[in-house]
């Protein structure tokens, strides 16, 4: 996933011959890899000729969203707090983190009370 969202869509051979360096594999094994993860709906392909061409069903970022998501719903009973205060205790989140945290939270409360919004909104 890495290689197509850096480098766009790409096909199968692409794919094997950026990751050979640190991750040898056959081109079994990456077709095997590209088609799992279409499956699974991170990839999707259109077919120029006869060459697959894979390109990333959604951004980076939504897809983290997802998977936190999941991690929550399974790991801490659906609660985000929950999971935020594991980090802050295991010290995966700084200070720093934290404010910009506590920052953005401010920002999108203001921004939804806000008077223009709302006469937007009408």
């Amino acid at each position: 996933m890495d290689y197509i969202w850096a480098h766009g869509p790409s096909t199968a051979e692409a794919c094997r011959e950026s990751l050979a360096a640190s991750r040898p594999m056959k081109d079994s094994t990456i077709r095997t890899v590209l088609r799992r993860l279409e499956e699974k709906g991170y990839l999707t392909h259109a077919v120029e000729g006869r060459t697959f061409v894979y390109r990333a069903a959604d951004a980076r970022e939504n897809v983290a969203v997802r998977a936190v998501k999941n991690i929550i719903d399974r790991f801490c009973g659906g609660s985000a707090e929950e999971l935020l205060l594991g980090m802050v205790d295991n010290e995966v989140l700084d200070r720093k983190q934290l404010e910009k945290l506590a920052r953005k939270i401010a920002e999108a409360e203001a921004e939804k009370s806000s008077p223009l919004k709302k006469q937007q909104s009408r």
